[in-house]
């Protein structure tokens, strides 16, 4: 079975890149801009494009039973830049109730955090912010192949499926909640719509993606 739940673990020990401004664009997706982003598949290869919604851009990912990702390597001052935000809609979410098992770890729309461990690439973690199918919005969980992952619900169901969503997190306040420990610097950030466990399809829409010092 793949461990999505550690997508990046290998890519974080090539080199970063630093980042010094207050407010770090990650994904340029409105500006049609897809620079930085590589590709990291586990089974086939979920269909990522930028189309045009209105007068912006936007990056659709189609899954059909498969589960690959877009990682972007940065190297981000924790202490500056705490938060992260992002926008997404889907589709609808999957008919999944098994989302904590191996068997059933799918989201139709998910962003990584990824903190290297440097070269003790045992030592990786990631926060997984997922729409979920079935877990409470605000619940969190041990990702089913590694400790090193915690999940966390922050849309659940369908009540806003086809509804663009706004999230902003602290990411270095989620850090020490869910590991009970400091953390200084991002060393990736990831996403991903995967349907390789459950063999359905899945559609989410991802909009651009930043850090900065403030909500």
């Amino acid at each position: 079975m793949i461990n999505k739940g550690l997508l990046l673990c290998a890519c974080l020990l090539y080199s970063t890149t630093s980042m010094a401004e207050s407010a770090i664009k990650i994904g340029n997706f409105s500006q049609k801009n897809l620079n930085g982003w590589e590709v990291k598949s586990f089974k086939g290869h979920t269909q990522y494009q930028l189309i045009q919604k209105q007068k912006n851009f936007v990056l659709q990912a189609s899954s059909h039973g498969t589960a690959s990702g877009l990682f972007h390597r940065v190297n981000i001052d924790l202490n500056t830049t705490p938060y992260l935000h992002w926008s997404w809609k889907i589709q609808e979410t999957l008919k999944n109730e098994h989302e904590r098992t191996k068997q059933g770890d799918d989201f139709v729309a998910r962003v990584y955090v990824v903190f290297s461990g440097g070269i003790f690439f045992w030592q990786t973690r990631a926060i997984n912010y997922v729409w979920s199918s079935q877990q409470a919005v605000g619940s969190t969980w041990a990702n089913p192949y590694s400790e090193h992952a915690q999940m966390i619900a922050l849309e659940s169901g369908n009540e806003y499926a086809g509804m663009w969503r706004m999230e902003s997190r602290n990411i270095q306040k989620d850090y020490q909640r869910l590991f009970g420990e400091s953390m200084d610097s991002v060393d990736a950030i990831a996403i991903m719509t995967d349907t390789d466990n459950t063999g359905a399809s899945a559609q989410a829409w991802y909009g651009d993606i930043w850090m900065d010092a403030a909500l």
